[in-house]
């Protein structure tokens, strides 16, 4: 898995790529963990455009990063999953809780 984090407008993007399984979800929890503990990032945004794959490990790792922002008052997003991703988020429920935008630059617009 490849991972890019990038803070804008005190939201943290979150862009994986490849898949979202038991064998990385330790290593993506670490990664977004360690910049949520600096405090500085009020709303979250999953970019799942290039996530291949998720499982349950990458739901759970997605779900306790929501409890975490959404305790502070915050907002988590998801952008464009492929066809097979977005299948398994609306399987989850993580639709019911998560609102889904387009691309970054709406996400952006309206939780910030």
């Amino acid at each position: 898995m490849q991972l890019e984090l990038k803070m804008e407008q005190g939201t943290l993007v979150v862009r994986p790529a490849g898949e979202l399984d038991l064998g990385i979800a330790e290593d993506f929890r670490n990664a977004l963990d360690e910049v949520l503990d600096q405090g500085a990032v009020k709303n979250l945004i999953f970019n799942l455009s290039r996530v291949t794959f998720i499982d349950s490990s990458g739901l759970g790792v997605m779900l306790g990063r929501y409890k975490r922002i959404t305790r502070t008052g915050g907002q988590v997003a998801v952008i464009g999953p492929q066809p097979q991703v977005r299948r398994i988020l609306e399987l989850s429920g993580l639709f019911q809780i998560m609102n889904e935008f387009r691309n970054e630059e709406e996400a952006l617009a309206k939780i910030s």
